[in-house]
Order: C-alpha cells, then sequence, then structure tokens
C-alpha cells in the first residue's frame, strides 16, 4: 500500500529546510549590518536626531526625543539605495556601514519655537543656545499644517516644510 502522502513530506522537508537556513542566514546577515549601524542610520521615519557636529565632511548625531529643542530633523524617509530627497526643504543623510551597505535618509526640520539653531549652509542644521556667538536664528513661532509665509508676524525670514506641513518663522537671536 502506498501513501502519496509521505512521498510527497520527504520530497517538501528539504526544500523546507533550505529556505529555512537562508531566512536564518539573511536574518544573521542583517543583524551584524544593523549592529555596525551608527544610533542614527538605526532611526526610523518619525523619530528625531540632535546633529552634535555640523562640519560638511563629517556630520555626527544622535537620537532625542522629538519633544526636545535639541531635537532638530525629524526623520522624513529612509531609503536602502541611493535616493534624492523630493525637495531642498530636506536635508540628505547617507552612512555606510562595515558590511559595505548604504542608509539614506531625508531629514526634516524639527525646530522648537523659541529655540536658537544653527545655519552654515554648508552644513547641516545644529541647535545654539541663543545666547552663544554660534546661534544664528531664532524660531519665532512654529505653525504645525501650515505653509503659507503670510502667516509670519514680525519674523525676518520663514522656513517652510512640505511634508508634514509646518511653517517656521525665524529671525536673528
Amino acid at each position: 500500500m502506498k501513501f502519496p502522502g509521505v512521498r510527497l513530506s520527504v520530497r517538501v522537508a528539504p526544500g523546507l529546510l533550505a529556505v529555512a537556513a537562508l531566512a536564518a542566514a539573511v536574518t544573521g546577515c542583517s543583524a551584524v549590518d544593523d549592529a555596525t549601524k551608527s544610533d542614527v542610520a538605526k532611526t526610523e521615519v518619525g523619530d528625531c536626531i540632535n546633529i552634535t557636529n555640523n562640519s560638511p565632511t563629517a556630520t555626527e548625531g544622535e537620537p532625542i526625543d522629538c519633544s526636545s529643542p535639541k531635537a532638530v530633523y525629524k526623520v522624513f524617509q529612509t531609503f536602502g539605495t541611493k535616493t534624492e530627497c523630493p525637495s531642498n526643504e530636506y536635508t540628505s543623510y547617507t552612512e555606510k556601514s562595515v558590511s559595505g551597505r548604504t542608509t539614506f535618509m531625508c531629514l526634516a526640520p524639527n525646530f522648537a519655537q523659541g529655540a536658537c539653531y544653527n545655519d552654515v549652509s554648508t552644513s547641516p542644521y545644529k541647535w545654539a543656545d541663543c545666547a552663544s556667538p554660534d546661534a544664528t536664528f531664532k524660531v519665532l513661532q512654529r505653525i504645525d499644517g501650515e505653509t503659507d509665509e503670510l502667516l509670519c508676524d514680525n519674523a525676518q525670514q520663514f522656513l517652510t516644510v512640505p511634508d508634514p506641513k509646518t511653517l517656521f518663522c525665524v529671525a536673528k537671536p
């Protein structure tokens, strides 16, 4: 007497084991790759970042609670392949891991009302104490859900972010 189910399981079992081994190998490589990423590269969409060094050649940062005035950027998008950010309002962040994989991010400004920041045109924004000579602008008003610069009262300049819509009214500190 022959049982067709036995033969089928004998043929399917090695295939399932091969798939499981491949999945374990990929997961293992991914875990090693994640371990070599900086804390900034491990952040996800919606997380915030404090830029601690805004040198044009060696930008450094750290994850931070989005409610902090030091949370200069919010992660808008992340990519596994080189991608241009949708507009100039976003800052590109690129990091290559030891394994050779590259993380690409688009960061949206996340300035806090009343806080000051440093804007060096060749570098990312950085939080600065308002009494410091490093402070180049102060956020007078932050209006979420709007991008109409006419809403800025007494501001010398404005910055807008299209998505999520945010208007920052700024002046000298």
